[in-house]
């Protein structure tokens, strides 16, 4: 991040409500592999670091933690982001948040920050 501004853009990559992802819930078949597509997509986010758009304006970023059957997620280490002002982007208050969730309604946008080959395994390009 430069000058306290929002991290750089990224690729975005859907997540979708339908999978669930946590790190001791998620089934796994004889093999010790989940047993959705899914859900090894996720998993390959987990600990990612992850910028999250609302529909007030404001942006989470942290570290992907999980996902739940609805679609809230949950970020760790997260910083918001927000305009001081309406119609002035710069320049942007932020302020440390924690461990937040973020609700599948009120969810825009959703970015993850990897290298350009990741992207495109994770989107299934490779």
């Amino acid at each position: 991040m430069e000058g306290g501004g929002l991290p750089g853009p990224s690729q975005s990559i859907q997540v979708s409500g339908d999978a669930y992802c946590n790190s001791s819930a998620a089934p796994l078949d004889a093999a010790g592999s989940s047993s959705s597509p899914a859900v090894a997509k996720l998993r390959k986010l987990l600990f990612r670091r992850m910028l999250i758009g609302v529909n007030d304006g404001r942006y989470f970023h942290g570290l992907f933690h999980c996902i739940d059957k609805q679609g809230n997620i949950i970020l760790q280490d997260a910083v918001e982001y927000r305009s001081a002002a309406r119609h002035c982007s710069p320049p942007t208050e932020q302020r440390c948040l924690g461990l937040i969730l973020i609700p599948a309604a009120c969810r825009s946008s959703c970015q993850v920050d990897c290298s350009v080959e990741e992207k495109m395994s994770l989107l299934g390009l490779e």
